[in-house]
């Protein structure tokens, strides 16, 4: 390990050399930069028109160069603009979009415009509809970027609601993610969260919103990003107000089912900027009906039944909070930092009727999780006159502790004899108490460096360290569970142009991962293994601002310690939860075809894909051994089950059938598939299905509507399938106070109270089914008020972590800031 060290600090060291004394020699020629200006009204009312969308593009190429929106009185101003002739394009739903030719020069680098007006429109429907969809989609080379900020329905909800409407995505009723059947890598501003780690559905719960400035769904990450995550990344990007002056905001929603509140907070004034937020979620204690049943065959032909029926009643209580600092030295220097800390909770108590063998009882239970996090993050960015060369250091500490407890006390009704052959042994109640406590200690350093070879070609490399300590302690010494993983990472990316249209990224990533782990003082599991991980994408711009892209990627998903620890969870007896510290990880390889273009106004993007995983890992409900009298037991632990094969497709569109009127579709659907010759398993293939849809409808007088609905399919395992499920909501939205808060109604499953969910996993003499009733049903007012007074003026050019990189890329043409 010290040798991988000294290596990782050698290769730092190196790139941070080449960022001082840049490749290929000689200065950049210094450029002057001015400032464009223009007030935007209606031609009509003269009236300021506020959040239009400005681009400013090259010329002689259409390149997109600098964007930005209008504020409440309609000003425009963009800084850094080189001297140069440009295209000034400007577009808002329902107006006609205006296209200007502008020119600054090393004379007159600032340029006045004085007043624009735009000319209302109800016929040209297909300008204001690509002007309108093209700022909520954008197409990048490796990327789609949804803007969650664009979106005016979005208000009052959480982090799921937005991921609902995110192209590519589907969400469970839990609020768990997936990408194609996949699991996905979800970043916030592209670095990886602890919380995220333990709870992705949890950690959604408890973002609103209104944080959430943009979602980036990388289904063909390059050799840069960490290969985790086998269907792909997600990356929620939240806001954070470039302009000088305070602003903030102010949210809350009060239901039937769940309480959020959410206060923002965002200060500049010259090179230094701060923001803090704090949020909280509640949900109330519900009863959930829940039934299961457990059947085994014995050896002599006699069967074993274990059937409960009883109730639920889980709360969740959580709070997240973070303050963060920005700092430009100069223009080629600068620093920042952010800590995030969040803690949540659920559980309950139940109590269920167990029918064992035809012998009565009853289980009363107690169960309680919790979820505690601190993710620190120290970013230092340096820049050169030379345009895109860019070096980074960043380094950020993740410390978290996990606890479970339980407690079971089962009752019957009057003593009787549990052993047939001994009439004197009698059964007593039973009790039977757990506990766990998990911490775990993460430390990362990575080091990245960009420079452009010409002005189509663009090297990127970088190392990275990952350090991770896990410890999870039983309250008994001989089960403690101590898990050491580091993982130490290299990689080159090269990015090109062949000609105007057609843009290619190649690269290789190599990780090496040491493993270290010791169970109950005595079961050691250690292992290392290296990857390299390919990565290749080209993608072809067409007219109309469609694209059309080819991709391959290697990716891994290593199981986290909710699937390595060995810890007994009996908060029901009956079925018990163990981890695998044998697991393997996951080899996954991708390969995609997508598409994406303007059809009379709409937007469509479709995607084809292979993939093939090796080392699948899945649950796996086993029977345990039954002595004379015992009730049947199931464990239900993960396993390496195979390996599997996937074909499928992904369907986004969006279609304004009016200017205010939005119908959204996402649709998704792949097959399943596992095979594993030396266990003789093949499962045969299935489809998968998942269907998003959603109409939004803009009212005069700052009046939204949204309905939308989710259907998603069987979901098969290497044992079973739970049944197919769907929910639906509805909201109204009004904006009041001249557009700085909205007020709304919400409503979720208003027909039915319950979600009912089926599982049934079957093997050779062997049955197991659950049968649980997930109180959904919810209503809730909202309200959302942003407050403050801001210069608006384009950001200047700041830390961005590799991972939130744009592209160049034009793809459909929004704003690229």
């Amino acid at each position: 390990m010290k040798k991988l060290i000294l290596l990782f600090f050698g290769l730092v060291l190196t790139i941070g050399a080449n960022a001082q004394f840049p490749m290929g020699g000689g200065t950049a020629k210094k450029m002057v930069t001015g400032r464009i200006t223009a007030v935007i009204l209606d031609s009509v009312t003269k009236k300021p028109i506020d959040y239009a969308t400005v681009s400013l593009m090259k010329n002689k190429d259409n390149k997109s160069v600098n964007g930005a929106v209008t504020d409440e009185r309609g000003r425009l101003s963009l800084s850094n603009i080189s001297p140069e002739e440009y295209k000034l394009s400007i577009g808002f739903m329902g107006y006609k979009t205006k296209v200007m030719t502008v020119k600054t020069t090393p004379e007159k680098p600032d340029l006045s415009m004085g007043t624009i007006y735009l000319s209302p429109t109800a016929s040209n429907l297909k300008e204001v509809e690509i002007s309108g969809q093209a700022a909520l989609i954008e197409n990048k080379v490796d990327k789609i970027v949804y803007n969650a900020e664009q979106d005016i329905t979005n208000a009052g909800g959480d982090a799921t609601d937005v991921m609902r409407k995110v192209p590519m995505l589907s969400v469970d009723v839990n609020g768990n993610l997936q990408m194609r059947g996949a699991a996905v890598r979800v970043l916030i501003n592209g670095k990886p969260s602890g919380t995220m780690a333990n709870s992705v559905a949890d950690a959604l719960k408890m973002i609103p919103a209104e944080q959430i400035k943009s979602v980036e769904v990388i289904t063909s990450p390059s050799a840069k990003y960490d290969a985790e995550g086998s269907g792909g990344i997600v990356n929620i990007i939240t806001k954070k107000k470039s302009a000088e002056g305070t602003s903030g905001s102010v949210n809350t929603s009060v239901g039937t089912r769940s309480n959020n509140g959410a206060f923002n907070l965002n200060a500049k004034t010259g090179r230094l900027s701060l923001t803090g937020s704090l949020g909280v979620n509640h949900a109330y204690p519900q009863n959930s009906l829940v039934r299961s049943f457990n059947q085994s065959v014995a050896s002599d032909g006699s069967i074993n039944t274990t059937s409960q029926e009883g109730y639920s009643k889980w709360s969740r209580l959580g709070y997240n909070g973070s303050v963060g600092l920005d700092y430009d030295f100069n223009n080629y220097h600068n620093i920042s930092s952010n800590v995030k800390i969040n803690r949540f909770s659920n559980g309950g108590p139940g109590s269920s009727n167990v029918l064992t063998n035809g012998f009565p009882s009853l289980n009363i239970r107690d169960m309680d999780m919790g979820f505690n996090n601190l993710d620190w993050n120290i970013d230092y960015r340096k820049t050169s006159k030379k345009e895109g060369e860019e070096f980074s250091v960043s380094a950020q500490l993740t410390t978290g502790r996990n606890t479970s407890d339980f407690s079971n006390r089962i009752i019957f009704p009057e003593p009787y004899i549990a052993n047939p052959g001994d009439p004197g042994v009698m059964l007593a109640d039973i009790i039977n108490n757990g506990a766990n406590t998990g911490k775990n200690n993460e430390y990362t350093l990575q080091s990245d460096y960009v420079y452009p070879l010409s002005k189509t070609t663009t090297l990127e490399t970088g190392v990275k360290g990952i350090f991770r300590n896990i410890q999870s302690n039983y309250g008994e010494s001989l089960q403690d569970f101590d898990y050491d993983q580091n993982v130490a990472s290299a990689y080159g990316v090269l990015g090109f142009k062949i000609g105007k249209k057609i843009t290619a990224k190649a690269g290789l990533r190599g990780e090496y991962t040491a493993i270290n782990s010791l169970s109950g003082h005595k079961d050691k599991y250690d292992k290392d293994y290296t990857n390299l991980f390919p990565s290749a994408v080209i993608s072809q711009a067409l007219k109309g601002g469609g694209s059309v892209k080819l991709s391959y990627n290697k990716r891994i998903q290593r199981p986290s310690l909710f699937y390595l620890n060995p810890f007994e969870n009996k908060s029901d007896p009956f079925n018990i939860l163990r981890g695998n510290p044998e697991l393997d990880p996951e080899i996954t390889q991708n390969m995609e075809l997508g598409y994406s273009t303007f059809i009379k106004g709409s937007v469509i993007n479709a995607s084809v894909f292979y993939r093939t995983t090796k080392d699948v890992i899945e649950s796996a409900s086993l029977p345990l051994p039954v002595a004379d009298g015992d009730p049947q037991r199931f464990l239900t632990t993960y396993l390496n089950v195979g390996k599997s094969q996937s074909y499928g497709m992904n369907v986004f569109a969006s279609y304004n059938p009016k200017p205010k009127w939005t119908l959204m579709t996402n649709l998704g659907l792949n097959t399943y598939e596992v095979n594993n010759q030396a266990s003789d398993l093949n499962t045969g293939t299935f489809v998968n299905y998942t269907a998003f849809l959603r109409s939004a409808y803009a009212l005069p007088g700052g009046w939204n509507t949204e309905l939308w609905g989710v259907i998603n399919s069987p979901k098969r395992t290497f044992q079973g399938k739970t049944d197919a499920m769907y929910f639906y909501g509805a909201a109204l939205k009004k904006e009041i106070m001249k557009k700085k808060a909205s007020i709304g109604l919400n409503v979720l499953n208003p027909f039915s109270r319950d979600l009912v969910i089926n599982t049934v996993n079957k093997g050779k003499g062997y049955e197991q089914s659950t049968n649980i009733h997930y109180p959904l049903r919810s209503f809730g007012v909202n309200f959302s008020y942003s407050f403050g007074k801001l210069k608006f003026t384009q950001p200047k050019k700041g830390v961005k972590n590799d991972d939130v990189k744009k592209e160049d890329q034009g793809g459909m043409g929004g704003v690229q800031n």
